[in-house]
């Protein structure tokens, strides 16, 4: 019985606690991001979602961030940006084809996955939808370890990134669509890797 009392005496402390909005400072994007919590100390650590498609002019991209307290204000770091499911699915036309890969690569801080997504203007060949797979691939590893991943993010929102992509593989065949499906934040690169 003394148990159980101390344990309601517990939930009646935690149910007091007055929550609030906070501000969190995303560098990334314009929009102002507040989150309900007790204390900023509690939002430390936690990741959240937000949908950009209205800012990105129709365009379903879902950006992932993680919150740091750092210096007595929140701020959210980037961990993936991915194109919503639904969006693809609108966008893949009769008479196409999609091409699409996916592999892990290093940017100048961070470990990343990225997962590419092309759809060209008529029906192709196998040999040509591996020739734009194999090309996308080198374009982006030769361009992600010339930046850092903050930068990456920076290029995918303002999609500088995909008509840099683009304008390359349209040489290969003219491609109706090009972007980036999933850009995701593996890890820290090791020393070693950073080095190099």
């Amino acid at each position: 019985m003394t148990e159980e009392k101390v344990m309601k005496q517990k939930t009646k402390v935690k149910k007091n606690v007055k929550k609030k909005f906070y501000d969190v400072e995303v560098p990334l994007i314009s929009t102002k991001v507040s989150l309900y919590a007790a204390s900023e100390e509690e939002l430390d650590g936690r990741s959240v979602k937000i949908d950009l498609t209205r800012s990105l002019r129709g365009k379903s991209l879902e950006l992932k961030f993680k919150i740091k307290f750092e210096e007595g204000k929140l701020k959210g770091t980037p961990i993936s940006a991915k194109l919503v499911q639904g969006y693809i699915r609108r966008v893949v036309r009769r008479g196409t084809d999609y091409v699409e890969d996916s592999f892990e690569g290093n940017t100048r801080d961070k470990k990343v996955s990225v997962k590419p997504f092309l759809i060209t203007r008529k029906r192709v060949s196998r040999t040509v939808r591996n020739i734009l797979r194999e090309n996308a691939k080198k374009f982006l590893e030769g361009h992600m370890k010339t930046r850092n991943a903050d930068e990456i993010f920076e290029e995918i929102l303002t999609n500088k990134l995909q008509k840099d992509m683009a304008s390359k593989l349209k040489k290969i065949y003219p491609l109706a669509m090009c972007e980036i499906r999933v850009f995701e934040i593996l890890g820290e690169l090791e020393k070693k890797d950073s080095e190099k």
